[in-house]
């Protein structure tokens, strides 16, 4: 993980449908926006859902209302040829690829692909038996807090750091885990909660419509941005409604990219390129009227204007009664 960059991962998801063809273009999407990660989901339903869990809300809108849980992401797993086969095309395409295990038969299979870090969904942070196989492998690790309390997010990342992981090794990620996630529920001072609470590194999962809460929160100090894309918001499956199409992924990538240019660095001192109009802007002591030689300075003889490449105004107090030595006309600039 970088730490001078926003990393920003598309997440695909399951927005594949089950298709690779469409995993493949999902790849392109993310490629040609210039994101550094797309990521899919890896698991067995079997070893996931029981075969009568009912579906979320979201998920009973946007997919089959008669299909359990356990149905739908049966026709939504990638095999393992799948993997390698996507893994093959994103190196092609120059783009990085992770996938998020959801059991722990997933963890083992992504710990042989080498992936360089490993996601926590937020529905896994409160299970012990997952945190522990993972957190024994000891790799980087991302962690989505989506429907988690402070406490629960420490609880987890208490298990990583027992198994020998350091801070610096884990990047929190503020997340809640409606799709989409209204506006009023976002809650981005979260994230600053769990940076200052927790002394660890801080990103965003976002789930909202649009991409403005994603870029507000790379300004707040995420470093990391996670964003669901599809090819096309309108089609069927869990996910495609609370994600973003192609041009907005774009759009996302070029608008974080300018925050981080715009937000410099802590010094505040003028800045290259303004450094010209500092002499434009800016006021000098000048000379009301016609001065003579002798005569003191007073408030009734000087005044401030432009141009900026005299005495500083802030100096006036120390220019007031001394003696002029020399001869000035009316809008001269005071010299000593």
């Amino acid at each position: 993980m970088r730490s001078k960059n926003t990393l920003i991962i598309a997440e695909a998801g399951v927005n594949h449908n089950g298709s690779i063809s469409t995993a493949k273009e999902l790849i392109d999407v993310a490629a040609a926006a210039n994101a550094d990660y797309i990521k899919f989901q890896t698991f067995r339903s079997e070893d996931l859902v029981t075969e009568i869990a009912k579906k979320a809300d979201y998920q009973m809108k946007n997919s089959n209302t008669i299909e359990t849980q356990f149905q739908m992401l049966k026709k939504l797993e990638l095999t393992h040829d799948n993997h390698f086969e996507l893994i093959e095309y994103s190196r092609k395409k120059r783009i990085g690829f992770l996938s998020t295990a959801f059991d722990i038969k997933s963890i083992d299979f992504l710990i042989g692909l080498k992936l360089p870090f490993f996601k926590v969904p937020s529905g896994e942070i409160t299970n012990l038996p997952y945190l522990r196989h993972l957190a024994k492998y000891k790799k980087k690790i991302i962690i989505s807090t989506g429907m988690a309390t402070l406490s629960e997010v420490k609880d987890a990342l208490s298990v990583f750091l027992h198994y020998g992981l350091s801070k610096k090794d884990i990047t929190v990620l503020h997340c809640n885990s409606e799709y989409p996630t209204p506006k009023k529920d976002v809650n981005l001072n979260a994230m600053l909660s769990i940076k200052n609470e927790l002394g660890v590194k801080v990103g965003y999962s976002d789930h909202t419509l649009g991409i403005e809460v994603a870029i507000a929160a790379v300004a707040m100090g995420a470093e990391v941005i996670e964003k669901h894309i599809t090819i096309d918001k309108r089609l069927n499956g869990p996910d495609h409604a609370s994600s973003i199409e192609p041009k907005e992924l774009i759009s996302l990538v070029k608008s974080i990219r300018n925050v981080e240019t715009s937000l410099g660095s802590k010094v505040k001192k003028p800045s290259q390129s303004e450094e010209k109009n500092i002499f434009v802007a800016r006021k000098s002591i000048v000379a009301k009227k016609k001065i003579n030689k002798g005569e003191k300075f007073s408030n009734e003889n000087l005044t401030v204007k432009r141009p900026g490449s005299g005495i500083s105004p802030m100096k006036w107090d120390s220019v007031i009664g001394k003696v002029s030595n020399f001869n000035f006309d009316e809008d001269d600039l005071i010299n000593l």
